[in-house]
């Protein structure tokens, strides 16, 4: 067994630690209160945000992970991974614009099913930032019980009418497109009968803004008998389910490197406030009751590290998703229930300070609790572990 990273990796870090520095660092400085008010000024955020995809797109990493006939660089699972986790440790916000995993703005593979007369329209534009999309599968209905979709498609000539509500939609409010999941044969459902689709924004309703907890909020979306042409099913019809399988191991790695960063971030804020702050005549940190839960939270930051670099290595060396299926969601679950954890107890060591929304640890607090129910809640990575064991 081989644990070290390679050359081309490390180089890639360095690279892009550059570019945080020089390009976003800045921006953070200027733009980071807007984050603080109970209700962000998004238009005031969203073309900075727009403008940190674009700058990333043109230094070749917002889209790496695609291939180069897509936009991007091939570049593997591991290697993706690793940007993921050093964009959310850099404490910056807006560090994760410039990387595409695990926000559904940026393309998702399964846009390389779609035909390539199309790649112009839909896919070239979204890895070069130029356009965003957003990930529809979730309904009022269907939320961990995905297969209980009730949006339908229905072929119409040289179209299918598409027709439904999805909601709790990442991106939803700004995206220039949707894949859209749908029921196209409601005997079968996820066994052959649920086909996804792209559909332009045109051609679909934007609800109300669902303000959530984490500093990203999800839109609704309306299917009024929208229409789009034949050839802008994903793949087959039917095979939506299947098409969508082969890319959640490599999205669960994208996840557990994102709560790998912000536990590094927190460990690494906590530390050094317990190394500066005072009490009782002595440094915090010579409190056992401080350095004991620091200590923890590193040995819990280490297990993180190596669930997800395996994962994001099996990913890359395994043919059959199905054979990693058990490991991904076990590096879902821990990862993100483990990081919060991590979190939780740094911002303990705050104290007061750790409950100021202008604290290094709250955001990161609420955003690994959301962490903990998106991309497929902890009791359904329990549930599918279960399993692995006969059970």
């Amino acid at each position: 067994m081989d644990f070290s990273i390679p050359d081309e990796l490390i180089a890639l870090r360095q690279s892009f630690a550059a570019f945080l520095d020089r390009e976003i660092r800045p921006l953070e400085e200027e733009y980071g209160r807007e984050f603080w008010g109970e209700a962000p000024d998004r238009d005031v955020l969203a073309p900075v945000i727009q403008g940190i995809r674009r700058r990333s797109a043109q230094e070749g990493f917002y889209a790496a992970y695609m291939p180069e006939e897509a936009g991007g660089q091939g570049l593997s699972v591991l290697g993706t991974s690793l940007l993921v986790e050093d964009a959310a440790r850099s404490g910056m916000r807006l560090a994760m614009a410039a990387i595409a995993p695990p926000n559904p703005a940026g393309p998702s593979p399964l846009l390389l099913k779609l035909p390539p007369h199309l790649w112009e329209t839909y896919v070239l534009p979204v890895a070069a930032a130029e356009k965003t999309m957003c990930f529809a599968l979730t309904e009022p209905e269907a939320g961990s019980d995905a297969q209980a979709i009730r949006t339908t498609a229905v072929r119409d000539g040289d179209e299918w009418v598409i027709t439904g509500h999805k909601h709790y939609i990442t991106n939803g409010e700004h995206a220039d497109f949707a894949i859209v999941f749908a029921v196209t044969d409601a005997e079968k459902r996820a066994a052959g009968g649920i086909t996804a689709f792209v559909v332009p924004s045109d051609q679909f309703r934007r609800g109300k803004l669902q303000w959530n907890l984490s500093d990203s909020h999800p839109a609704e979306l309306f299917f009024d008998e929208a229409r789009v042409p034949a050839d802008h099913v994903i793949g087959e019809v039917g095979m939506g389910f299947f098409e969508a399988m082969a890319f959640l191991n490599s999205g669960r790695a994208y996840i557990g490197a994102q709560s790998l960063g912000l536990a590094e971030w927190a460990l690494d804020a906590a530390v050094e406030h317990a190394k500066v702050r005072t009490a009782f005549g002595k440094p915090l940190g010579k409190n056992q009751g401080v350095s004991f839960p620091l200590a923890r939270s590193k040995a819990d930051i280490e297990a993180i590290r190596w669930l997800v670099y395996h994962l994001a290595w099996r990913v890359d060396t395994e043919g059959d998703p199905l054979a990693i299926m058990g490991d991904a969601s076990i590096t879902k679950y821990y990862s993100t229930e483990q990081a919060y954890a991590v979190a939780d107890r740094c911002l303990q060591v705050f104290g007061g300070m750790g409950l100021m929304r202008e604290g290094p640890i709250e955001r990161v607090l609420r955003h690994l609790r959301m962490l903990r129910v998106v991309e497929g809640a902890s009791e359904v990575q329990l549930l599918v572990i279960a399993r692995t064991l006969g059970l």
